[in-house]
């Protein structure tokens, strides 16, 4: 096939035909187009868009392109997915609470990259492995109802390709209800309602042409989701939900997504029965219960569990403080997790080495009201020098007014196979 042919072709705007598409991605997995040739249809791509069907096609075309698994897991395979933010750690809460109500939790996560962070980065900040063999995989997923392993997945700037990157790698994995949560805000890929609420769609409709469960919650990335932020602390704050002493939008967005989960994989009708079964398995502690068998089948320190507080070992633990009285008017939740990236709790580059220490606990929310020198957050650092470069990236980043401020919006819409509920 003439590859300049396709390229020009989308360059001047037209619809790649579905045999261009598998061309295309064939090229590329096989390497027999070049480089510079792939690079300058992407980025046609990136300027002229895709519509649905050139979408979907890229997507199944890029999940055929490897092996693609079939997972015999004693149920419903389902996955979850979020575009990434800070302080978000819903995976290490919802998943062992939907595997203790009886779901198939066969999860991919990624690592952290710029100023998101990561599942795999948490999770092997205690020991645990995210490197699996198929057979191990599928072996814990139907022994404890649960197993997280790494993936990787873009983030690009073109709606088409972070779609078919992100829905590739699922409908690759197998699984067969999935669960998006698409961020909206500072924080957030696509920081606009409308540009994630068109991702939603976008994924959704893909997922539901290769039939499968779909469904994407659209939830606010304008402030840290958890008050935690930075790999051990991030654990710490997960089991510390687990173990029923701590609640907040970090647990509010995790029962919404665990919800869906248990509706994919036939165990809930509604999402109030879902909720239900999941707040039961949290009251009884059968959640941090899974929690630590995961720990444990991947090699982890499960202990944690038990003395959580042991997460929070940085070298330096000091606050920063507010430099005037008045409420929060707004965060710029990128810049706190470059902060965070700053200290080293990120990675710069793919091949940055993270201090799985680090981080800070926010002690503030947009419209809450703060005196001066009233702590809004606490810094842990592995030096003076990371502590101060991080502090001045905080405190820019917080905004404190005169005037009263609303709290920011947790939960947008719902998108499904049937349309879009607003929330």
């Amino acid at each position: 096939m003439n590859f300049p042919a396709i390229i020009e072709q989308k360059k001047l705007g037209g619809a790649l035909t579905d045999e261009q598409i598998a061309a295309f991605v064939k090229g590329a997995a096989d390497g027999s187009v070049p480089d510079y040739q792939l690079a300058a249809l992407l980025m046609a791509i990136r300027l002229n868009g895709m519509d649905a069907r050139e979408t979907t096609t890229l997507t199944l075309e890029m999940a055929k392109s490897g092996d693609m698994l079939h997972p015999d897991v004693g149920g419903v395979p389902v996955d979850k997915h979020s575009t990434g933010g800070v302080g978000d750690t819903t995976t290490l809460v919802l998943v062992p609470l939907c595997a203790a109500c009886g779901a198939k939790i066969a999860k991919m996560s990624g690592r952290g990259l710029g100023h998101t962070g990561g599942t795999v980065d948490k999770m092997e900040s205690i020991g645990m492995r995210t490197s699996l063999p198929e057979a191990d995989f599928l072996r814990q997923i139907r022994g404890i109802g649960c197993a997280v392993v790494g993936q990787t997945t873009s983030t690009v700037d073109s709606l088409p390709l972070i779609a078919s990157s992100i829905m590739s790698k699922k409908l690759a994995s197998g699984a067969q209800g999935i669960v998006l949560d698409v961020k909206v805000g500072s924080g957030a890929i696509m920081p606009t309602y409308a540009g994630s609420l068109e991702l939603a769609k976008t994924m959704v409709e893909i997922g539901t042409r290769a039939g499968r469960h779909v469904s994407a919650l659209l939830t606010g990335m304008d402030e840290p989701l958890g008050s935690h932020v930075g790999n051990r602390l991030e654990v710490k704050e997960a089991i510390d939900i687990l173990r029923g002493e701590s609640a907040g939008p970090l647990l509010t967005v995790s029962l919404r997504l665990g919800a869906q989960l248990l509706i994919a994989s036939g165990i809930a009708d509604t999402p109030e029965e879902g909720e239900a079964m999941l707040r039961g398995a949290l009251a009884d502690g059968s959640g941090l219960d899974k929690l630590r068998q995961m720990i444990t089948a991947q090699g982890g320190d499960a202990s944690v569990c038990d003395h959580p507080e042991a997460l929070a070992d940085a070298p330096i633990v000091r606050d920063v403080p507010a430099g005037a009285e008045g409420f929060i008017a707004h965060m710029d939740t990128a810049r706190l997790g470059y902060a965070s990236q700053e200290l080293g709790a990120g990675r710069k580059q793919k091949t940055d080495v993270i201090d799985p220490r680090v981080g800070f606990i926010m002690r503030c929310r947009v419209g809450e009201k703060v005196r001066s020198g009233q702590p809004l957050c606490t810094v842990y650092a592995a030096n003076e020098e990371s502590f101060r470069r991080a502090e001045k990236m905080i405190t820019g980043a917080i905004a404190i007014s005169d005037q009263p401020a609303q709290p920011e919006k947790l939960l947008y819409a719902l998108v499904t196979a049937d349309g879009v509920q607003t929330l």
